[in-house]
């Protein structure tokens, strides 16, 4: 054998090797992900720069802080992924309030009664409150609650969660991701029975919810989906679901509603436009899927935060992006209070405050 056969050989036999090892050791049955398209509202609302004016609040003190609230005494709650839920006072200061062992927090909500509901993706749904935390949902069906993700109260005190996916993790979020499949549900706990619910099955990653002015519907972020949907909790509608908007321009993470009716949606960069190609390839998706180390160098190139107001009829209203990350990237949640934005994200030790353009000196 020539030196030339032999080179042939090798590559052709590392081929092989390749191909059996994806084959055999691949995780995921994946579908293809639909990525969004072009349109009219993504070209009247371009890219800007208006995120980096935020300021950096309790900056190295916090942890991934995904989610932000505010209660009726204007104490803003965030939980980090360390375990901590922190306070901040009206005063500026910031309070480690309570630590939840072992946990690791996502989404939260204040709670009409007095302290919180947060959602941990291994505990499940979670009461923190002054004498400290107490479980409420940790199974459904006889099956462990694994995901649970963002919360949020109606005013007859039910609380409606999301869980991602029933097959995977959070830190399996990219197999769910490139497997495109709908494993998730949207939960309600019932307070008064304690009991949990199905509100709905087969969701894209579910992620955001929040519950309308009039308490008449519901809204939930598919993210995989590039849409949130609007599910009908009252009226002739009850019990029906449609789509509330889609074909956004990233993934929705959380949804808020703001003092006016409309909702603030975090939209998070899914793929850049190098990455595409993987989104639309079985063969793909299972060569990452064998090798994350693939998905940790494209990831690195996701650095973009956007966060969009949106008319309670599902109408673009706003849009602010830092499109670069400088000052802030991969924002996860919005809420208005008090003519400023505040934002959480999955790759900050800090939460960011934007004054809101009518509320700038």
């Amino acid at each position: 054998m020539n030196s030339i056969q032999f080179v042939v050989f090798f590559f052709i036999g590392c081929f092989v090797a390749l191909a059996l090892q994806v084959y055999y050791y691949s995780p995921i049955s994946p579908d293809l992900l639909h990525l969004p398209t072009p349109s009219l509202t993504h070209s009247l609302f371009p890219t800007n720069t208006y995120l980096q004016e935020v300021t950096k609040i309790g900056e190295g003190r916090l942890k991934d802080p995904e989610d932000v609230s505010v209660d009726k005494e204007g104490i803003l709650y965030t939980a980090t992924r360390d375990g901590w839920i922190k306070r901040l006072h009206k005063n500026g200061s910031l309070e480690d309030w309570k630590w939840v062992e072992n946990g690791s927090l996502l989404g939260l909500t204040t709670l009409a009664t007095g302290g919180i509901a947060v959602c941990d993706s291994e505990l499940g749904l979670l009461r923190v409150t002054e004498d400290g935390v107490t479980a409420l949902a940790t199974q459904f069906n006889k099956s462990d609650i694994k995901f649970a993700d963002d919360v949020i109260e109606a005013k007859d005190g039910s609380l409606y969660f999301s869980v991602p996916s029933t097959k995977y993790m959070l830190h399996e979020w990219h197999l769910d991701m490139l497997e495109a499949k709908p494993h998730g549900q949207l939960l309600k706990y019932n307070p008064s029975a304690n009991e949990v619910s199905l509100v709905l099955d087969n969701l894209c990653f579910p992620n955001g919810v929040a519950v309308s002015e009039e308490q008449d519907y519901l809204l939930v972020c598919e993210t995989w989906k590039f849409r949130c949907l609007k599910h009908w909790l009252a009226g002739d509608l009850q019990g029906k679901t449609e789509v509330f908007i889609d074909n956004l321009p990233d993934g929705p993470d959380n949804i808020n509603l703001a003092p006016d009716g409309s909702y603030w949606i975090a939209l998070v960069q899914l793929t850049d436009k190098r990455f595409d190609f993987v989104h639309t390839s079985k063969i793909a998706k299972h060569l990452i899927a064998t090798f994350p180390g693939i998905l940790d160098i494209m990831q690195a190139f996701n650095k973009k935060a956007t966060v969009m107001r949106v008319s309670a009829d599902g109408k673009v209203l706003e849009k602010y992006d830092d499109p670069e990350g400088k000052v802030v990237n991969f924002v996860t949640s919005a809420v208005e209070y008090e003519g400023n934005l505040y934002l959480g994200s999955l790759k900050a030790d800090f939460v960011g405050k934007l004054p809101l353009p009518n509320n700038k000196s």
